[in-house]
């Protein structure tokens, strides 16, 4: 390992970013070990035991784009006689099926700006009214929401600030893969040469808009496309210093090229495991412990332990429904299966929606007004999806099972428990008084952790009560529901502004 590295290794752990040269001096470092044990120990700090993903559908809204990169598959020039676009019926019938399997996101995906390429697009965009493929999403999108209450995703390329405010409306999130941040796949023989979107400046442009509009954000790179290592962390840096100016990007995709039949890079060599694993560590060293760093499962080898060592805390998207789009040939793992491999990797796998927790927990700023209310509703009070009806409250509705109490058997070979709950605990059974950050951090108990605050809870009962559960018959008297405080969230009070509604006040 070099000198340089060992430093900045030391630093980050002890919760200092690295610098932008100190960054750049990692692309040096080909001592994999290292990187992968520094990442995973900064994701642990923040993330815990939670790997996450977003159960969705994919829409592919037009597979026609006026770009021509060299390794893509989904970009088709037009075929006689078929559509440019999806119809709102087939853009529906895609949604139904996604809501009726559970799914909460709508990943709307398409080429870049195919009118300015091609007739047929921009014929077919006049007939049905509309002065661009992003005015046509934007139309779609709304109309998947209000029919289905799925929670859309757009994924449109290269954006004016225009479009990406009409987007925020009918979105919750959006995205733009940066790739790569150098010029020079766009030369002669790259495999950029004769696309105009794929310019770093355009993208990142697009990002800046999206930051002052406070749209959280999706990016990452594409590995193996010929840019270097170096190439890689200038591209981080550039994201970086963007999330620092505009805290909207929520999410680095560390997308590994994989080679298609009938492109020009078909016989390009793909980017071994080893490479994939050091840009997921570094991503991580050079983006520190809170940002949500991801790899596709399905272009990952499944090599989920090794994955999850490098330091990420995303699988994605994955869609019980539709296949990857994008990458056809890799067919996305089962919910189950995806479930169990990151069980075994000691991490809980954790629905969430297309907006990561942080930025879906300050929903106010985030979204637009009835897009916040639609994002609130769907949310557990950590900000991943609810994936259930319950509500405390709700004596019509029994909670869901959780196995509690359940022994967690020490012989088990999965174990999803983290060392700093069970200190936690031991010090609260000990007597000692917990800290704040402490209590936040139960609060926090997933999988094999929510287990084990459970069962430290019932030892507790047991201690001091036995097991005698006591109640007792009470006679509530509510002398008056007449109050001058507005809580809103309340349905029983009453006002001068609220006489008529659920029957009169009363005064007793």
């Amino acid at each position: 390992m070099l000198a340089t590295t060992h430093d900045v290794l030391h630093r980050a752990l002890e919760g200092s970013l690295p610098t932008d040269s100190e960054a750049l001096a990692l692309a040096a470092e080909t001592d994999l070990q290292p990187l992968l044990s520094a990442a995973s120990a900064l994701r642990d700090s923040y993330h815990h035991n939670v790997v996450s993903y977003s159960k969705k559908v994919f829409i592919p809204l037009t597979q026609l784009c006026r770009d021509v990169c060299h390794y893509c598959t989904f970009a088709k020039p037009p075929v006689p006689g078929q559509r440019a676009y999806m119809t709102p019926e087939q853009v529906l019938e895609i949604a139904r099926a996604g809501a009726a399997q559970g799914c909460k996101e709508a990943l709307f995906t398409l080429g870049d700006k195919p009118e300015l390429r091609y007739k047929v697009a921009r014929r077919e965009l006049d007939e049905m009214g509309y002065a661009s493929t992003i005015a046509y999403l934007t139309a779609m999108a709304g109309l998947v929401y209000r029919e289905t209450g799925l929670l859309p995703h757009a994924n449109p390329g290269v954006m004016t600030r225009d479009e990406i405010a009409a987007l925020r409306e009918v979105t919750i999130s959006q995205g733009i893969m940066l790739e790569s941040v150098t010029d020079r796949l766009h030369e002669k023989g790259q495999v950029h040469y004769g696309s105009p979107d794929k310019h770093p400046a355009p993208r990142l442009q697009t990002m800046r808009d999206a930051g002052e509009l406070q749209v959280p954000f999706t990016s990452g790179i594409l590995i193996g496309i010929g840019e270097t290592r170096r190439e890689r962390v200038e591209s981080f840096l550039a994201l970086r210093a963007l999330h620092a100016e505009y805290g909207h990007i929520q999410e680095i995709i560390v997308q590994n090229f994989r080679a298609k039949p009938d492109t020009k890079m078909a016989n390009a060599p793909e980017p071994d495991l080893d490479d994939l694993l050091w840009s997921i560590a570094v991503a991580r060293i050079v983006f520190g412990p809170e940002m949500n760093i991801q790899a596709p499962p399905n272009l990952s080898y499944d090599e989920y332990p090794k994955l999850v060592a490098a330091g990420l805390n995303d699988w994605g998207g994955v869609s019980p429904v539709t296949p990857d789009h994008v990458n056809p040939e890799a067919p996305w793992p089962h919910l189950e299966s995806l479930r169990e491999h990151t069980a075994e990797c000691g991490k809980v796998l954790t629905e969430r929606l297309a907006v990561y927790p942080a930025w879906a927990l300050d929903s106010g700023r985030w979204q637009s007004p009835e897009m916040a209310t639609a994002v609130i509703r769907a949310i557990d009070g950590d900000g991943f999806a609810r994936v259930d009806t319950w509500s405390p409250g709700d004596a019509g509705t029994p909670p869901p099972s959780m196995d509690v109490p359940r022994k967690l058997d020490p012989e088990r070979t999965i174990n999803t428990a983290t060392t700093d709950v069970a200190e936690i605990l031991a010090r609260a059974e000990a007597g000692e008084e917990l800290a704040e950050r402490d209590i936040a951090r139960l609060f926090q108990a997933r999988g094999d952790d929510y287990h084990l605050v459970c069962a430290a809870a019932d030892r507790l009962r047991k201690q001091v009560n036995g097991d005698t559960v006591s109640y007792v018959v009470n006679r509530n008297i509510n002398y008056t529901n007449i109050c001058y405080f507005r809580c809103q969230f309340c349905a029983f009070a009453k006002g001068k502004m609220s006489e008529s509604l659920r029957g009169t006040p009363y005064d007793l």
